[in-house]
């Protein structure tokens, strides 16, 4: 019930990620308007990205253009931006003022551009929906992760996440249960070791998602990546522990030597050809790989770390409102319009991510998958975003530890044993205060 791979990948992205890419943002920006505002033709522009299977795009049409606005608003028009290029299509277009009124995009989209002065706040939309109840229905935690000094940057719209999965047939036949902790992490891993498998499953290659996977047990072990300045910090007790615990399972032959350069792809297949037994991947991994290995795939507990402590990373993707709208009353009247019509992407199961609502998340075609209900219920309240520990707001500068090289050497130097865990966290402390400046 999530994105295909492709757009899996990709959509956590940060919209022109690193010091370049912000640079290059600015300096469109810059560039002034030329062209009118969104939605000048009576219409009110929604742009958003396909975040499903071939059905999500065909039904997110149809559900934007079943709007009917309250008289003198908007209409809305529905375009699908694909994830090829996209940030140039969003750079461009919102540079020239010809881009949405509404839109998807990256995870830390909202907050790049609301750093440009393009974005309309949504704090008065999300006071809004208190009285009829659908603020309280997002799942805990997740408004708050699009707060800034400023207000909030975009509303949750989905999520992603990196969760422990498991082959149940896979376990059995090496006589263990799924693991609850570190220990028990190990001891399966050894367990599997021995029967021909690898239990640390990852793909740390420039098409992998590994340095996810490094940062989620930094979480997971009270650590992380930013302090509460959303200052870079990189070198903790909590995150050498964690990198230590890693690296303890690369000596040991839990790991598949070849994914230090593997890409998401391949840890598929070696899922599929049983090499692979136990990972932490993205919610859609049993979509993705289908079949009947689909059937035996499975979500296990959080672990408890070595410092007792539970946590996992995830990516609360989101939708966002731009300042360049022809009628903001008409941008938050369709958004509200959207959110309570937008449960059939779930329930139809287009694979959007995981829902952000508590009441889509009760609906019994989403609980039909017990997986999803595990992450829904399981997983997410303790899930934390980049920002963590020093806090769970996202903001622009996230960008530059998301699928950027610096994520990926870092990733590399450590699974490849050419660093230690505090050389890694210190040439990654050091290149993101760098890129930061």
């Amino acid at each position: 019930m999530t994105p295909v791979d492709h757009a899996a990948t990709i959509s956590r992205r940060g919209l022109l990620a690193g010091a370049g890419g912000l640079a290059a943002l600015a300096a469109l920006t810059a560039c002034g308007p030329s062209g009118g505002a969104s939605g000048s033709s009576g219409t009110l522009k929604f742009w958003n990205m396909p975040w499903g299977n071939t059905e999500f795009t065909q039904l997110d049409k149809e559900i934007t253009l079943k709007y009917a606005p309250a008289q003198g608003l908007p209409a809305a028009s529905y375009q699908s931006v694909q994830w090829a290029n996209f940030t140039s299509t969003f750079a461009s277009a919102v540079a020239s003022n010809t881009g949405p009124a509404v839109s998807s995009g990256s995870g830390t989209q909202a907050f790049q551009f609301a750093e440009q002065n393009q974005i309309a706040m949504a704090d008065n939309l999300l006071e809004s929906w208190k009285s009829s109840g659908l603020y309280d229905d997002f799942l805990p935690g997740l408004i708050d992760t699009m707060k800034t000094s400023q207000g909030h940057v975009a509303v949750p719209y989905n999520l992603d996440m990196r969760a422990l999965w498991y082959r149940k047939s896979l376990l059995e036949k090496a006589g263990v249960e799924p693991p609850t902790d570190w220990q028990s992490h190990l001891d399966v891993c050894e367990a599997l070791k021995k029967a021909g498998m690898f239990g640390f499953g990852i793909a740390a290659g420039a098409q992998g998602n590994g340095f996810q996977v490094i940062v989620g047990l930094m979480i997971n072990n009270g650590g992380g990546l930013f302090d509460e300045n959303q200052k870079p910090n990189c070198v903790t007790p909590e995150n050498i522990q964690a990198l230590d615990y890693i690296v303890e399972m690369v000596r040991k032959g839990y790991m598949d030597p070849g994914s230090v350069g593997y890409s998401t792809t391949n840890a598929q297949s070696q899922w599929k050809n049983d090499r692979f037994a136990m990972g932490f991947e993205s919610p859609g991994l049993a979509q993705q790989l289908s079949g009947t290995v689909a059937n035996d795939m499975m979500i296990g507990d959080p672990l408890v770390s070595a410092r007792g402590t539970k946590g996992a990373l995830y990516f609360p993707n989101n939708i966002m409102m731009y300042k360049n709208t022809s009628s903001q009353r008409g941008s938050e009247a369709f958004l509200t319009y959207y959110y309570k019509n937008m449960s059939p992407l779930w329930t139809k199961k287009t694979g959007p991510g995981l829902p952000v609502l508590k009441s889509i998340a009760s609906t019994p075609e989403f609980k039909s998958d017990p997986n999803a209900v595990k992450m829904v219920n399981v997983w997410q309240p303790i899930c934390k975003t980049w920002a963590a520990p020093g806090g769970s707001a996202l903001f622009a500068n996230v960008s530059t530890v998301d699928s950027t090289p610096a994520m990926t050497t870092f990733a590399q130097s450590l699974l490849s044993l050419k660093a230690t865990p505090t050389e890694a966290l210190s040439t990654l402390q050091s290149t993101l205060v760098s890129t930061m400046k």
